[in-house]
C-alpha cells in the first residue's frame, strides 16, 4: 500500500556521543606551521621584487604622464579666420564655394572673437543681432552688411563674378579681420596688470 510519504528522505540519527578519552572524540585546531628559514627569505625577497615592481610601474604612469602631457598653444580667432581665408582662395575659380567659404571664414571669425552668433542665423537675422552689438563700429557694421549681401547674391541668386570680384571680397575680409585682431598676449596682459 502505498502512503503520502513515499518519496521522503530518511536522514539516519547522529551517533550516540562518545567520550573524552576514545580516539573518535573532536580534535582541537592545531596551531600555525612554522615556515622553514631559508623560505620565509625567499618569500621576503619575492614581496619585495613585487613591490618594487609596482612602484616603478606605478611612478612611470603617474609621473611621465604628467611630464610628456603638454598643452597645444591657443591660436587667436584673428589668426584662425585669416587660415580659412587663405583655404578660401583654392575655390577662386568656383564663384559659389569661394562665397561659402569666405562668407562662412568671416562669420565663424565674428562669432569666436564677438561672440555674435553669424553662423548659424541667416543674413538678416545676423544684420539685426549686429545693430544691437557694440563690439564693432558703424562702418564695420555697414560693411559687414554689403559683404554678406555681395556674397549671398553669388550664394543664392547664381550671380557669377569675376575673379577681380572675387578677390576684393576676399580681402574685404582680410581687413576687416586684420582691423579686429586683437594679440592675445596683449589682451593677457592687460587683463593681469
Amino acid at each position: 500500500m502505498a502512503t503520502s510519504n513515499q518519496h521522503a528522505v530518511v536522514i539516519p540519527s547522529a551517533p550516540a556521543p562518545t567520550t573524552a578519552g576514545t580516539n573518535d572524540a573532536l580534535r582541537d585546531i592545531r596551531g600555525p606551521v612554522p615556515l622553514p628559514p631559508e623560505l620565509l627569505w625567499l618569500w621576503i625577497a619575492v614581496g619585495a621584487a613585487l613591490g618594487g615592481l609596482l612602484a616603478t610601474l606605478i611612478w612611470n604612469k603617474w609621473f611621465r604622464q604628467r611630464v610628456q602631457t603638454t598643452v597645444a598653444p591657443i591660436v587667436p580667432p584673428h589668426q584662425r579666420a585669416k587660415h580659412r581665408l587663405a583655404d578660401a582662395l583654392t575655390l577662386l575659380t568656383q564663384p559659389k564655394p569661394f562665397c561659402i567659404a569666405v562668407s562662412d571664414a568671416l562669420r565663424l571669425y565674428l562669432e569666436e572673437r564677438f561672440t555674435l552668433h553669424a553662423p548659424d542665423r541667416t543674413t538678416e537675422e545676423f544684420l539685426l543681432e549686429l545693430q544691437r552689438a557694440s563690439e564693432l563700429n558703424d562702418a564695420q557694421k555697414e560693411f559687414l552688411a554689403d559683404f554678406l549681401s555681395r556674397c549671398d547674391v553669388v550664394k543664392f541668386a547664381k550671380h557669377e563674378p569675376s575673379e577681380a570680384e572675387l578677390r576684393s571680397l576676399h580681402s574685404a575680409a582680410l581687413t576687416l579681420v586684420e582691423e579686429t585682431a586683437y594679440d592675445l598676449h596683449t589682451a593677457e596682459k592687460v587683463t593681469t596688470t
